[in-house]
């Protein structure tokens, strides 16, 4: 799986070294940018999954460069700063910033904070995604609030079950599920139907799938059940 990349600014080259060091080691890629404009390049190129900013910088200062991250995007961001008023802080946080560290910092208190922060925001967008019912894979969006399959970007026919048989096993990619936990979770634990129902049902599903993209399958783990399965980059 891709590594979690983060953006660290400030016009100290020995912090940014200082930092990109630790975050590194514990598993981190890295990128850096030492003034305002250069960091929106970057944050534009390298698609951080977060920002550690610094707010006195030369060309554009941090103030300024959450403002325009916000923007666009919602990515975490962090403020490093040597100031450590209440006015400072409210002001960052107001122009969106998740967390606020002055200097001088502990480097092990920074990186418990980048692992806080980017938990707050995984889980935020968990239960975004829940709220909306929807998933999306390559050439492929399942929709619950709307009950709508799209493939290749076209609205396929589907029954109520097999939307929600798909949108299961996709939500969970990877994981395997065997019959009898297939239809508690989709059917609920009223139904008492055959478990060769689940069976029909991925039959028709890979109807509608087959060949569509080579990204993620519908497959049969013999003598288990079935997974969504999604390629893993390396």
């Amino acid at each position: 799986m891709d590594k979690t990349r983060i953006l660290i600014v400030d016009d100290d080259k020995n912090i940014c070294e200082l930092l990109r060091l630790y975050l590194e080691k514990e598993g981190y890629e890295t990128s850096l940018a030492y003034d305002g404009e250069e960091a929106l390049e970057k944050f534009t190129s390298d698609k951080p999954n977060l920002v550690l900013l610094d707010v006195m910088m030369p060309k554009m200062d941090g103030w300024e460069v959450c403002r325009r991250i916000r923007a666009t995007s919602q990515a975490p961001v962090i403020m490093l700063t040597a100031k450590g008023e209440t006015f400072d802080k409210v002001l960052g946080l107001e122009l969106g910033a998740d967390d606020y560290i002055v200097k001088p910092f502990d480097t092990k208190e920074v990186v418990a904070r980048i692992k806080a922060v980017l938990r707050r925001y995984t889980i935020g967008a968990e239960k975004e995604q829940e709220e909306k019912k929807q998933i999306s894979y390559d050439k492929l969006s399942v929709d619950l609030t709307r009950y709508e399959l799209k493939v290749n970007g076209k609205v396929v026919d589907a029954p109520p079950k097999e939307l929600e048989l798909l949108y299961y096993l996709a939500s969970h990619p990877n994981r395997v599920f065997n019959r009898d936990q297939l239809l508690d979770e989709v059917w609920g634990f009223e139904y008492y139907g055959d478990s060769r129902t689940i069976d029909v049902h991925v039959k028709r599903l890979r109807e509608k799938l087959e060949g569509v993209s080579d990204q993620w399958n519908l497959k049969t783990v013999w003598g288990v059940g079935y997974k969504f399965e999604v390629k893993e980059d390396n």
